[in-house]
C-alpha cells in the first residue's frame, strides 16, 4: 500500500475533440487532443485538493502510484470514466503505472468504486446534481459547471485561410480555450472541480449505512472487464450499409416526392396535410399507427405513401452510425453496457449501440444478403428481398465479428424469468414442465383449457394462447396487457380476452397468490415499520427507503415509500424513482410490479452468476438472459451457465447456445 493510504476519491476535468455524448469515454480518450485538465482528490476523505494539470502541475507519484493499487480502493462519480482517462494519461505519460491486466491496456477496476452505483443501488437517481439535490446535501455540485465545461473542455472550429490571395482553400481547426485566456473562468473552474470531490465524498458518508455488497462490486469489476474487451465490429460492411441506406432513403423520399407533390414527404406535419387532403386524418404517424391508416384506407395511392414511409422510417441505419462513432482504433466497439442501468432491478443498460434492442434477423440466407451489402450491390438486395432498409435492419447484428481466426458462441437461459417466477412462488405444475425440458406455451395452455395441447400436434391451435397469456400475465397483467404484447395481431379475438385472464389466473393460482403475498409484505413493511416475508423474500423500511433482500444477498430499494391512494382509488405504495420518460418524480406500485422486479433482479444476478463462471472465456456481451463469448466451446459454456448457485437451491436452469461467425439470433 502506497504511504499508508486507503482510499482516493477522484474527479477528473477533461478535453477532446470527440463529442462523449456520440462516442462513449474509450473512442473520446482516443482522439489526438484528449488531455486531463484538472486532477481533484481527496486522500482518506482529506480535505479535497486540485491538481492544475493544464498549467504543469501533476500530482504527487505516491498518488499516481496508487491508480495502480490495488490496495487502495479508488472512489470516483461514473468511475469508468475517470479509469479509462486515467489509463490513457499513464499510458502516455508514465506507461510504466499500466501495466494492463488481463491482456487489456486498462487500471485494472478491482481497484475501483463508483458513488454512481452506490447511490443507483440505493434507490437514487443518476448524475451528481440529481443525486445530491436528492441527499441534501451541504455542499452540491456547482449549477455552473455546464458552462465551465463547454469554455474549456470542448473545442471550437476556426476557419484558416491558405495560399495566395488569388487561391486560398479554407481548412477547420480545433481551438480550445486556455487557462490564460479566461484566467477567472478558470479559477471558477478549479472551484467547481474541487466540489465535485466535496459532493463524491458526502454521497459515501450518506449512505455508508448502506453499503454496496462485495458481490456486486465483483460484477462491477467483471462488467468494465467486458467494456475494455469490447466488441469487434466489421467496419467495411457498416460503411457500406450506411452508404447503401442513404442511397435507399433517397429513391424512397423521391418516389414519395412524386407521389405526393410534396416538397418534403418525410415532414410529418406536410405528409399528415396530404392525408387530410385525400380524406384520412391522422393523429399520429408512428409505426403502429402508420400500420393502422394503411387497414383503415381504401385508397392504395395512400396505402403506398404510408408503405413508403414505413421503410424510409426503419431506425435501423443509427444502429450502424453508433457503431462508426463509438468504434476504437483497433475495430472494437466499448462501453456499451451500463452497470445498475435499470434504477429498479439492478439490470444492465445498453449504452452507444444498444445491443438490448437490436432487430430480429428472420432472413433464412443473411450470409448471401450480408456479403452483398458488404459489396456494396444495392440492386441485387433490392431485386432480391425487396426493401433495403428492412434488410439492413435484418443484419444490424451480423454487424459484430469475433477477433480474427475465432467463432462466437451465443449461449442463454431457457425461459428464465418464467422458471424464477415459478420457483418463487411455488407453483409445482411449472416447475414439472421445466424439469422434464416440456414446452410451457404448450403446457400452459393445456392447463387453462383443460385439455392436451401439443406443438404442431393436438389441439396445438390453442398454443398460442398459451403462449400469448404467458408472455402478458405473469405480472397481474390483463386484457391491457394482452393487447400491448400483440395478441389481436396474433389472432387472438378480442371479445375472449377476459377469459384468457381467467383462465391464465386459475391455472397459476400460486402465482397469484405470490403477487398479493408480496404486496401484503411491502405494505406491512411501509406501515409497522418491521421486517415481513413473502416466500424466500424480506422487506424492511429503514430510514424511508423499503428494502427488498433477495436470495442472492443483494437489495432492491424504494425511495421514500408510503402507502397512499393510488390512480384507481385502492392503497398503493408510492416511492421517489425514475418514470417511464426518465423523470425523477412519484411512482406508484403494488404486489404484480414489486414480483416484476424481483423476478427480473433474480434473473439479473443469475446472469451474473453466469459471467463468473465463465470467467476463463472472453465474453464480449451480453444481453438480458444471453451473453456472447469469442469462443466455440458451447458445450462447457452451456453447462457452466446451466448450474444453479447455492443462494436459489432448487431451481432448475438450463441453457441453450449455438456457434457463428457473425452475431446472430438463432
Amino acid at each position: 500500500m502506497v504511504h499508508g493510504m486507503k482510499t482516493l476519491s477522484i474527479d477528473l476535468e477533461t478535453r477532446s475533440g470527440a463529442d462523449i455524448s456520440k462516442c462513449g469515454v474509450y473512442r473520446y480518450a482516443e482522439d489526438p487532443d484528449f488531455d486531463i485538465l484538472l486532477f481533484g482528490v481527496s486522500v482518506d476523505g482529506a480535505e479535497p485538493l486540485v491538481y492544475d494539470v493544464a498549467g504543469g502541475q501533476l500530482p504527487p507519484e505516491e498518488i499516481l502510484e496508487a491508480l495502480n493499487d490495488g490496495r487502495v480502493l479508488k472512489w470516483a462519480y461514473n468511475a469508468g470514466f475517470e479509469r479509462v482517462c486515467l489509463s490513457r494519461w499513464l499510458n502516455r505519460i508514465k506507461p510504466e503505472l499500466v501495466p494492463g491486466y488481463h491482456g487489456l491496456p486498462f487500471l485494472d477496476p478491482a481497484g475501483w468504486r463508483c458513488s454512481m452505483v452506490l447511490s443507483a443501488y440505493n434507490g437514487l437517481p443518476p448524475g451528481l446534481a440529481m443525486t445530491g439535490a436528492v441527499l441534501g446535501l451541504e455542499k452540491q455540485k456547482l449549477s455552473e459547471g455546464k458552462e465551465l465545461i463547454r469554455k474549456f473542455c470542448v473545442p471550437t472550429m476556426t476557419k484558416e485561410a491558405e495560399g495566395n490571395d488569388s487561391q486560398q482553400t479554407l481548412f477547420a481547426e480545433r481551438r480550445f480555450t486556455r487557462p490564460a485566456d479566461a484566467p477567472l473562468e478558470w479559477e471558477r473552474f478549479l472551484a467547481y472541480n474541487r466540489r465535485d470531490v466535496d459532493a463524491e465524498l458526502q454521497i459515501q458518508e450518506k449512505l455508508k449505512n448502506f453499503p454496496v455488497p462485495d458481490r456486486v462490486w465483483e460484477e462491477y469489476a467483471l462488467d468494465q472487464e467486458i467494456n475494455d474487451r469490447g466488441i469487434r465490429i466489421d467496419t467495411d460492411f457498416v460503411q457500406q450499409a450506411v452508404k447503401m441506406d442513404a442511397g435507399a432513403r433517397a429513391k424512397l423520399t423521391r418516389c414519395m416526392r412524386d407521389l405526393t407533390g410534396l416538397e418534403n414527404p418525410n415532414s410529418v406535419l406536410q405528409l399528415k396535410e396530404w392525408l387530410q387532403g385525400r380524406g384520412l386524418k391522422a393523429d399520429s404517424l408512428g409505426r403502429k399507427e402508420a400500420k393502422a391508416l394503411m387497414k383503415e384506407s381504401t385508397d392504395p395511392l395512400i396505402q403506398e405513401v404510408l408503405s413508403l414511409r414505413l421503410q424510409a422510417a426503419k431506425s435501423s441505419v443509427r444502429k450502424y452510425e453508433a457503431m462508426l462513432n463509438c468504434v476504437c482504433s483497433d475495430g472494437r466497439c466499448r462501453g456499451m453496457f451500463q452497470f445498475y442501468g435499470a434504477s429498479r432491478s439492478g439490470r444492465w443498460a445498453g449504452r452507444m449501440v444498444q445491443l438490448q434492442n437490436l432487430p430480429q434477423n428472420k432472413l433464412p440466407d443473411l450470409d448471401v444478403a450480408r456479403a452483398l451489402v458488404k459489396a456494396g450491390d444495392e440492386e441485387t438486395v433490392a431485386l432480391l428481398y425487396g426493401e433495403v432498409p428492412a434488410v439492413l435492419s435484418e443484419l444490424v447484428r451480423t454487424a459484430f465479428i469475433p477477433s480474427s481466426g475465432k467463432k462466437f458462441t451465443v449461449a442463454d437461459f431457457s425461459a428464465i424469468e418464467a422458471r424464477v417466477l415459478a420457483h418463487l412462488a411455488g407453483e409445482r405444475w411449472r416447475e414439472r414442465v421445466f424439469d422434464e425440458g416440456g414446452d410451457i406455451y404448450a403446457a400452459s395452455a393445456s392447463k387453462m383449457f383443460g385439455v392436451p395441447v401439443v406443438k404442431h400436434g393436438i389441439n396445438g391451435e390453442l398454443r398460442q394462447k398459451g403462449k400469448i397469456a404467458e408472455l402478458a400475465l405473469g405480472y397481474g397483467g390483463s386484457t391491457g396487457a394482452l393487447k400491448s404484447m400483440g395478441a389481436l395481431e396474433m389472432g387472438a379475438p378480442e371479445e375472449e380476452l377476459d377469459e384468457l385472464v381467467s383462465s391464465w389466473r386459475e391455472a397459476n393460482p400460486r402465482i397469484v397468490k405470490f403477487w398479493w403475498d408480496v404486496d401484503r409484505a411491502a405494505k406491512q413493511a411501509v406501515t409497522e415499520r418491521m421486517t415481513a416475508v413473502a416466500g424466500p423474500l424480506s422487506f424492511e423500511y429503514k430510514n424511508q427507503m423499503l428494502r427488498v433482500a433477495i436470495p442472492s444477498g443483494r437489495e432492491l430499494c424504494y425511495l421514500r415509500a408510503k402507502i397512499e391512494e393510488g390512480r384507481y382509488g385502492s392503497e398503493v405504495i408510492t416511492y421517489d424513482g425514475l418514470d417511464a420518460a426518465r423523470h425523477w418524480s412519484r411512482i406508484e406500485t403494488y404486489g404484480p410490479k414489486l414480483t416484476e422486479n424481483i423476478v427480473q433482479a433474480i434473473s439479473r444476478d443469475l446472469l451474473a452468476d453466469a459471467m463468473k463462471r465463465l470467467w476463463r472465456y472472453p465474453v464480449v456481451g451480453h444481453v438480458h438472459d444471453e451473453v456472447i463469448i469469442e469462443s466455440d466451446d458451447v458445450e462447457e459454456i452451456c453447462r457452466l451457465m446451466g448450474q444453479t448457485p447455492d443462494w436459489l437451491p432448487g431451481l432448475k436452469l438450463r441453457a441453450d447456445g449455438y456457434t457463428c461467425r457473425t452475431y446472430r439470433k438463432e
